[in-house]
């Protein structure tokens, strides 16, 4: 949609300009946006998953391992911190891609009482495959803005996340 046509946050906005003259209602026209795009992105996320038959929490620690580089292996805790997921979840996410052969537990060398959690040659195939299909996906989503549109987007996003963090 070009950015002139109106949209249903527009009409968000305009029924509570109505309602509300006396509020700044630009934070509104921002982060409805926002929170509309990241459902889609959520769905959009989904179908690309889906296409290669594993879901977003799966990518998620996969894509963890793949990014760690060869020997593709983290602790639990490092996974933990790159997936922001309590202790509990990470083992039952770990125990539930070993079942499916995505990743395999190792004694960890460094540490007698520590595992690793690797990734398997098929484990490694879904990710790549998943992890393609998003980009072509979200590249297809981008299409609408230029090179330098894309560019002042991410670093205005990332200048918004700072005082998130």
């Amino acid at each position: 949609m070009p950015a002139s046509e109106s949209d249903e946050v527009d009409a968000l906005v305009q029924a509570w300009k109505r309602e509300r003259n006396d509020l700044d209602l630009a934070p509104v026209e921002v982060f409805s946006r926002i929170s509309r795009l990241a459902r889609l992105l959520d769905l959009a996320r989904r179908e690309a998953f889906t296409a290669e038959s594993i879901e977003p929490w799966e990518f998620d620690v996969l894509a963890a391992l793949r990014r760690a580089g060869e020997p593709y292996q983290l602790s639990p805790g490092q996974l933990l911190r790159e997936t922001m997921v309590t202790s509990g979840t990470m083992t039952n996410r770990i125990d539930r891609l070993t079942q499916r052969g995505f990743v395999d537990r190792s004694p960890d060398p460094d540490d007698r009482r520590g595992v690793l959690v690797g990734l398997t040659a098929s484990g490694k195939s879904a990710v790549d495959g998943a992890f393609e299909t998003l980009i072509a996906s979200e590249r297809d989503l981008l299409a609408e803005l230029s090179a330098a549109e894309r560019r002042d987007l991410a670093g205005l996003l990332k200048r918004l996340m700072g005082p998130l963090r």
